[in-house]
């Protein structure tokens, strides 16, 4: 897990350090940058496996003919390299990396179907003079790139890339295009003009005159045979889940869990405890037992007594982080610097969670994203779940059951919310159903893929969430949060086996009997405390915001919006975001959507100043 660079043609070497640098974070542990004449590759490292020497990059292969920069992780490499050695291959570190560089050597392109994990790299031929360049399947793993007169550059992150550039512009349509900040980050669409983002899923063979990026993953190309049983399809979820647990909890560090207490983290850390009670293989790490909580001491968003059910139960401690905004606001250029994107809600305590993972002495995370938009988690999603029940009222009223039931009640932001929801699902049931989901008129190419037609409704809906909208998004923001403070995050629901059953699942495995993601709850539910396995209500790992302008942050915002840049900004209307600030802190029945509003307005504002206006 790192930083990565890459320039294909002539490049100054100290400007190339310059541009690696601006990567250190993603990459303490060391530096390195292979400089040729027409080919220039960097590193920065955050070491994970084979911690000596050996597995440091840029590193070569075949007697050099091969070099390779890479961020990520291969959790399968030990199988491949089983494989490779049984072909003859010859390994001298215990890496990944090595495993990877040996893989194509052998197969070429066709070596991205063996590797199950999460991934961006460049490999350079010496003998061919081309760069093959490949992303992930659903694109954990950040690459951007640009196009010159002089070469190409990639990076792990758009800052190291505005070095080279000779002109920072903001790529104003797509940032006040509210619509938009949900759908982007799956397009090749940047904040930053002239700056593209490598679709995942794809690779590129590149060379002085080509740069033809091919599409290599596609679920729909990926869908198989599930038992027609309920009970079957719990237990074969159930093994692939344990298996791409255990695959995760390779490392030569320790790991610990950022746990809210909701379903899909409590299932992660449980898994741990079952997987490691009941396997002896080697690269497993013994050093699991890292539960670290955030808590919103006196907010609708503290579920520390949840997070705390689920560590008894393992019988083992969690640490307990009070986000205090106060504490970590005056590094809020910083955070929004080292994030380099714009979302709806603050990053002061995803930011502040893995601070303390970092301070502690952790480098990986193993984290339950991606749960939500598989298998149904967001209430907004059970609409199309209506499409599918039909005329069957029992099957109606049952999504319905969950739906109602899906608020928590003890909050008065959200409980003043639920009315408007329920509006909002009549309006839906009235209006909506029937149609393919509620992005009528977003285009993908797989919407003419013939699986996509054998898709349910709900399905449907849940698809462009993973692969076009929420979850793209999240995956950005989560290795944003954490590598800023060199933490790497392992997400076993995102292995592809899952996403390939999820998909493969029909809508009643995923609401069923009154409750969302169904099929997670009936196969954890063993190695859970029934109080977590079968809870209905959950916020969501989120900001206060209302509770925060409203209280310890109300002289922040005050202090910015009376500022002269905020006034005379051109990125955004200074009147209107003024307004719709000032509204949450004078109006006693504030909502959550408005706080999220509020923040997602000035966001734009606060970027400029964090990311632009150092770079010009």
């Amino acid at each position: 897990m790192c930083g990565i660079f890459g320039y294909l043609g002539n490049i100054d070497k100290m400007l190339a350090q310059d541009c690696l640098d601006k990567l250190i974070h993603r990459g303490p542990d060391a530096s390195g940058l292979w400089h040729q004449k027409n080919i220039t590759l960097g590193h920065r490292r955050l070491s994970i496996l084979d911690l000596s020497e050996l597995g440091t990059q840029p590193m070569s292969y075949m007697d050099g003919r091969y070099w390779i920069t890479f961020n990520g992780e291969i959790y399968n490499f030990i199988e491949i390299r089983n494989r490779l050695k049984g072909k003859g291959y010859i390994f001298k570190s215990d890496s990944d990396t090595e495993v990877i560089l040996a893989a194509y050597c052998e197969w070429g392109e066709k070596c991205l179907d063996l590797f199950n994990g999460m991934w961006a790299f460049a490999i350079w031929d010496n003998k061919e003079q081309k760069l093959f360049i490949s992303r992930d399947r659903f694109g954990k793993k950040p690459l951007f790139y640009i196009k010159s007169k002089n070469g190409i550059a990639f990076a792990s992150e758009m800052k190291a890339l505005l070095p080279l550039m000779d002109c920072v512009e903001p790529n104003t349509d797509l940032i006040n295009n509210k619509r938009k900040m949900f759908l982007y980050e799956s397009t090749d669409e940047c904040l930053i003009k002239s700056i593209k983002r490598f679709p995942a899923g794809s690779y590129a063979v590149v060379d002085s005159y080509n740069f033809e990026i091919k599409r290599w993953w596609c679920t729909l190309d990926n869908l198989i045979d599930v038992p027609k049983k309920y009970s079957g399809q719990v237990e074969a979820f159930r093994e692939l889940f344990f298996d791409a647990c255990r695959i995760r909890m390779r490392s030569d560090v320790p790991l610990g869990t950022a746990l809210s207490g909701g379903l899909d983290s409590s299932s992660i850390i449980s898994a741990m405890a079952h997987i490691k009670s009941d396997s002896k293989e080697s690269r497993i790490n013994n050093d699991w037992q890292h539960a670290f909580v955030a808590s919103f001491p006196d907010t609708p968003l503290d579920e520390t007594h949840f997070a705390n059910e689920v560590t008894n139960h393992l019988g083992i401690k969690s640490k307990i982080i009070n986000v205090d905004p106060l504490s970590f606001i005056n590094n809020m250029d910083r955070f929004l610097y080292l994030f380099e994107d714009i979302y709806i809600t603050s990053p002061i305590p995803f930011m502040m969670v893995y601070n303390n993972i970092k301070s502690s002495g952790i480098s990986v995370s193993i984290d339950g994203h991606g749960a939500d938009e598989l298998f149904g988690g967001y209430t907004f999603d059970f609409i199309y779940a209506l499409n599918d029940a039909g005329i069957n009222l029992p099957k109606a009223n049952m999504i319905l059951s969950a739906f109602n039931n899906s608020f928590p009640k003890q909050s008065s932001q959200f409980s003043k919310l639920e009315p408007k929801l329920k509006l909002w699902l009549k309006w839906h049931v009235k209006n909506v159903l029937g149609r393919n989901n509620r992005y009528s008129d977003l285009y993908h190419e797989d919407f003419n893929h013939e699986n996509w037609r054998k898709l349910d409704s709900l399905n449907k809906q849940l698809y462009i969430s993973t692969h076009m909208g929420i979850l793209p998004t999240l995956l950005r923001n989560y290795d944003r949060y954490s590598m800023a403070n060199s933490v790497e995050i392992r997400m076993p629901f995102m292995d592809h086996r899952i996403v390939s059953f999820a998909f493969s699942l029909p809508w009643s495995s995923k609401i069923r009997n009154g409750f969302s993601k169904s099929i997670v709850r009936d196969a954890m539910a063993p190695i859970l405390p029934p109080s977590i396995a079968y809870r209905k209500s959950k916020i969501g790992f989120n900001s206060p915001f209302v509770d925060w302008i409203k209280g310890p942050l109300k002289e922040y915002f005050i202090d910015i919006i009376n500022s002269n840049s905020f006034k005379t900004s051109n990125i955004i209307n200074s009147i209107v975001v003024a307004d719709l600030i000032n509204k949450v802190i004078s109006d006693e029945n504030a909502t959550f959507s408005m706080g999220e509003n509020a923040w997602a307005s000035i966001m734009p504002y606060l970027w400029e100043q964090a990311f632009i206006k150092p770079a010009l």
